[in-house]
């Protein structure tokens, strides 16, 4: 597990007012919507303290927002929300944020959003995206609460589940593949105290490209085995 994820280049005269992540809001929620407990206050907000400090007041938070390295289906690429507007996106799901907790949740999450696009690129790479200006990312759901099959397998095994779950479809040319991608935590050992996160992507099995994207890639680790 990596406890350091690769950071977005900041922007500070961009106006788009999307994030990535749609979390299943509802049909209320205002486009920069984007709290970073996918649902339930427990899903990423357990791991700060929440813990008041009157020397943070909200009216301190940036405004100032990153640019991710995700593109947009039409063109540029999405942006992440400030500190200030994930702050009021959980204020205003009466998740009591803590404003020095978005100087820790924020750069988590867009780093954590960032190493999900890389894992997805993995799997990309020269399968022809290139060919029409690179893979872009359609939508992103966030499913804290549904399991994916292999989740639930890998718990029978008694394995530790993961904290959440997200569906990604990107758009390769036309070919649209959707990614399932199971978060789990833990602490990197060469790091003590420092929170790690472990990403496990791939192509989900609901059509012919994520079967065969995903037996391509169980023939090459195989093979690779055999090589040794």
């Amino acid at each position: 597990m990596s406890s350091s994820e690769p950071k977005c280049p900041v922007d500070h005269s961009s106006s788009t007012p999307t994030c990535p992540v749609d979390h299943g809001a509802s049909k209320d929620s205002s486009k920069d919507s984007c709290p970073v407990d996918h649902t339930s206050r427990s899903t990423w907000s357990r791991f700060f303290s929440n813990t008041p400090n009157p020397a943070v007041s909200e009216s301190s938070l940036s405004v100032e927002r990153e640019v991710s390295s995700i593109p947009k289906p039409n063109d540029g690429n999405w942006v992440y929300p400030s500190e200030a507007q994930f702050y009021a996106a959980m204020a205003r799901k009466n998740h009591n944020p803590q404003a020095v907790d978005m100087k820790t949740i924020v750069p988590i999450h867009n780093a954590v959003n960032e190493r999900a696009w890389a894992e997805i690129m993995k799997w990309e790479s020269g399968r022809g995206g290139e060919a029409c200006g690179g893979v872009q990312l359609v939508n992103f759901k966030g499913r804290p609460n549904d399991k994916s099959p292999k989740a639930r397998w890998n718990m029978l095994l008694g394995y530790a589940a993961p904290f959440d779950r997200h569906d990604w479809i990107v758009d390769r040319c036309g070919t649209r593949v959707r990614y399932v991608i199971d978060f789990y935590t833990g602490h990197n050992p060469q790091l003590p105290g420092n929170l790690s996160f472990y990403l496990d992507a791939r192509p989900a099995l609901d059509n012919w490209e994520g079967v065969k994207m995903r037996a391509e890639n169980l023939f090459s680790t195989w093979y690779k085995r055999l090589a040794v």
